[in-house]
């Protein structure tokens, strides 16, 4: 078994890993200490990485660039360290540009380029220090490099098209809200004093969306107040373990959308362990990868319940199909790949199949949707205007009453 980070593992008194061992902790992440509360535990591990994610945040673009330079350069002949100096220098991203410098300092002091990236985890995911550390047990860290760029472009790409189908129509919703928001604190008062100027009865419908409006003008900052606490409570409950699984099982039976998470999911799990199989990673530590990657509790467990049972011998398909969460086509082509000796590039073409999938259903969606929200927020703000203007059908009533 190959040895790596000799070096360093030298200067720190400890016996180096072997190379699975180093992917096995790349995969593990953080241990849990003793004695901790699980549930407790996982929570403060998810808000510490949104926390450290959310400071260190870079325009993916940026990765990609970085990535493709850092390529080009290792190709070029030059050190990786020069390289990084050099990358650091050139990027205009204040955070990114301190990361790259920090980085270059730890490869100065003898870090592996992957043990340097693994010091950043809000930057470099556990996924792209493991494939840069089989890049470079390999040998092949500049087609690795290639391969992680696209990779990177190509999965943010069907995120970003299965967020757009998901947020447009509670983007729509939005504006309706807002909408009738101005309408009822604004517009509706006006003509309620209009009308009891004249001493006119409002008619029932018009009534009752003038009780509504002073409900909403006298109570809207309790309103804002409680949605905002709402949306904390849904948003804690799910970084939990339990409550986490039960809300991504209610995105999974939710009509058309949970279909299309269960697509992403496919496409994201297949090209992320295909990566990662080529590259040479070991599968279990492939597996724990992808476990993280899927972003979802359900497939988290489900992929964790088959990493157990391919470490007690079953083959990937034979550990996907006991957990009875996977299509058939899918274990059908991991299968054929075992068979075959080829499964990274079956799982290759698994993933392209969902890509179009994904395609498919976001373009049917949108095409769909549109029209419906148009004519459904057409048809609120009608009925609101109507029941707004009712009166004024008897505007000369009330007049003739008001004489």
């Amino acid at each position: 078994m190959a040895e790596i980070d000799s070096k360093l593992a030298q200067q720190l008194n400890e016996q180096p890993l072997s190379t699975e061992e180093a992917f096995a902790k790349i995969a593990a992440g953080k241990k849990k200490k003793k004695g901790e509360v699980e549930w407790g535990d996982e929570f403060i591990e998810e808000f510490n990485l949104s926390l450290q994610k959310l400071r260190s945040r870079i325009p993916l673009k940026n990765l990609v660039f970085f990535t493709r330079q850092l390529a080009t350069m290792f190709a070029a002949g030059l050190t990786l360290e020069k390289a990084m100096t050099n990358l650091a220098v050139e990027e205009r991203h204040a955070g990114f540009k301190k990361t790259l410098e920090t980085v270059a300092a730890d490869i100065r002091k003898g870090l592996s380029l992957s043990d340097a990236f693994e010091r950043h985890p809000g930057t470099f995911d556990a996924l792209f220090v493991a494939l840069v550390k089989a890049g470079e047990v390999s040998g092949s860290l500049q087609t690795i490099l290639d391969q992680l760029a696209t990779y990177i472009e190509a999965v943010h790409d069907t995120n970003q098209k299965v967020k757009s189908a998901l947020y447009y129509p509670f983007m729509v919703l939005a504006f309706l809200v807002g909408v009738m928001a101005v309408m009822l604190i604004y517009i509706v008062p006006k003509f309620n004093e209009v009308y009891e100027s004249l001493g006119s009865e409002l008619p029932a419908a018009t009534q009752a969306l003038v009780s509504i409006s002073d409900a909403v003008s006298n109570h809207f900052g309790q309103f804002l107040f409680f949605t905002f606490l709402a949306w904390v409570v849904v948003w804690m409950i799910s970084m939990t373990k339990r409550g986490g699984y039960v809300l991504d099982s209610m995105k999974l039976k939710f009509p058309v959308f949970g279909t299309l998470i269960n697509y992403n999911i496919y496409n994201k799990m297949t090209k992320t362990l295909g990566i990662l199989l080529g590259a040479g990673v070991p599968v279990i530590p492939s597996m724990r990868l992808i476990q993280r990657v899927v972003n979802n509790k359900v497939y988290a467990k489900a992929i964790s319940a088959a990493t157990d049972y391919i470490r007690d011998g079953y083959n990937i398909s034979a550990a996907f199909r006991i957990s009875e969460k996977f299509p058939s086509i899918l274990l059908q082509l991991i299968s054929t790949g075992e068979e075959t000796g080829e499964i990274d590039t079956l799982l290759d073409k698994a993933s392209e199949f969902y890509a179009k999938q994904v395609d498919s259903m976001v373009s049917r969606m949108t095409s769909l949707i549109e029209p419906l929200m148009i004519m459904f927020v057409g048809g609120l703000i009608l009925v609101i205007l109507i029941v707004t203007y009712l009166p004024i059908f008897y505007i000369g009533m009330a007049m003739k009453s008001g004489m």
